[in-house]
Order: C-alpha cells, then structure tokens, then sequence
C-alpha cells in the first residue's frame, strides 16, 4: 500500500474477484487503504488467506470459482453478513485461455475460456444487481483489456471475450442506471503481473525482467503495475465518479489512442511532397 489513503471508500463494502494475486490484490490493497472492508473471493486458496490475515478485520477471504454460480453467490452472500452491504463488485478474476491458431484451437479450452472471462463477470453483474437494486446504490466495476479495444494484442478467444465485456458493460449500464447503480469497466495495458511474466518470460516468477519488458515497451517509458488500475477501480468505486456509468476507463500509457511511437516528430521540419520528395521548411 502506498501509506496515502484519504478515505476515498469510507464505510464501503466491496467484493473483489481474483483478488489473491495481481492487479486483485493491488485493488484489495488500495480499498482497504482507502477506508472499504473487502471480501477476496478467489480460487487460490493460500495466498487469499494470508493477505485476509494480513490485512485484518477488514477483510475476508472467501473460496470462489467465478465460473460456479452459487460460489459467485455465496462471496456476495458473506460480504453481505460480514459487512452489512454491498456497495462495490469488481469483477476482475481471469486468466490468457487458449492460445494458438484459430484452427487449430480446442473447442474445450475455448468454453473453458468464456466460462472464466466472460461467464464469471455475468454471474458478478447478476448477483452484485441481487444485493443493489433493492439497495438502490453500488457500482460495478469489470476488468476488460486493450485487446477489448483493438484486435491482435491478445489470443482470439481473451480479445473476444474482453470486447464482450465492454458490450456487457454498456448493456447492464442501461438497464440498472434507474436503480442508482453505475457500471463501468477498465481495460489495462500491460501489467506488471505473474500472469504478464508468463506471457513474456516463460517464466510467472521473472517479474524484474517483465517490469523492463514492460517499461521499455511503454510510450511513458514506465511500467504499467497493479497499482495503477487499482487506482482507476478506486475513481470508479467512489463517490467521484458519480456521474460516470457505461465507460471503459483504459489504463495503457496512450497505447490504444496513440499507436505510434511519434517517431515522425522526432525528424527535421519538412514537406514531404509526390514520390517522397522532401521540402525543407
């Protein structure tokens, strides 16, 4: 935690998916600091536990597979005992999937895939809508990627369901804005992860070498860490975006909206004319 906590998500009560381990337990570490009780709901039962510990009262780990309804059910469920209410449900829990040619791509690991990516933030929407329209308030918050913005920076199955989840986004946006409820998502760049180390590495552990991989890939020259979405989750979950529903927030270092490198601003002033012909201004 960065130790600056102002209170941002006082009295607020969250549910956070995938929340043992990468940009999860960076938006857990962030929530907390900012004033929410959290329920971690996970598979990865060990890591969970400890971080629940480490961080206190404020905070329960509860064993959760995003792709089983009732497990997605009983996290919103114990936030609900433990803390009262419901006021924020991140769905970020996800994995690559399949990988490979799309001919060659096993219709198996594909439905394996949705199940994860884009089955787990319906079921989060639903059963965060169960706790919230009768509350008349919450936010929803879900974790898409910059390949749900631009095809080619993800397998097809993830880019798939990455654009579905900004689709769904706007959709349950329209429908729950009545019942004071706002729906937004967040597409991360690359991420300081062990998801991201595995991805460029080989290897989940070769996080240093992943952070200059990233860094160097930047157009900020700076690496994009958990803490950085966590911080766009904690503008989404709080009460200073109020008047903000069915966005997508990206958090990519202008890679979707830039592109390029600027490499053309970098040369000398010149027109440059038919046939490549160059005029010096």
């Amino acid at each position: 935690m960065s130790g600056n906590g102002s209170g941002r998500l006082k009295d607020k009560v969250a549910v956070i998916t995938g929340g043992a381990s990468g940009i999860g337990e960076g938006t857990v570490l962030r929530f907390v600091e900012e004033g929410a009780r959290v329920v971690i709901a996970d598979v990865q039962d060990e890591p969970g536990r400890a971080l629940a510990a480490r961080l206190g009262d404020a905070v329960r780990y509860v064993h959760t597979d995003v792709t089983v309804e009732s497990d997605v059910a009983s996290a919103v469920d114990a936030a609900v005992a433990a803390f009262g209410r419901l006021d924020v449900m991140f769905n970020n829990a996800g994995i690559v999937g399949a990988v490979g040619r799309i001919a060659e791509t096993s219709a198996d690991q594909w439905d394996r895939t949705v199940s994860i990516l884009l089955r787990g933030v319906f079921l989060g929407m639903k059963h965060a809508a169960r706790v919230m329209v009768p509350q008349g308030s919450g936010a929803i918050v879900s974790t898409s990627s910059t390949a749900g913005i631009l095809g080619g920076l993800g397998p097809h199955c993830y880019t798939a369901c990455k654009h579905a989840v900004i689709g769904l986004t706007k959709s349950v946006a329209s429908e729950l804005a009545a019942h004071g409820i706002r729906v937004n998502a967040i597409s991360p760049g690359n991420t300081v992860t062990a998801m991201t180390s595995a991805v460029m590495t080989g290897d989940p552990n070769a996080i240093d070498m992943a952070t200059k991989h990233i860094a160097a890939g930047s157009l900020l020259g700076i690496p994009g860490l958990p803490v950085d979405i966590a911080n766009a989750a904690v503008f989404l979950a709080s009460e200073e975006a109020r008047y903000v529903t069915a966005h997508t927030l990206v958090v990519d270092a202008g890679q979707t909206a830039i592109g390029g490198n600027g490499r053309f601003h970098q040369q000398d002033a010149v027109l440059m004319r038919e046939a490549g012909i160059r005029e010096r201004a």
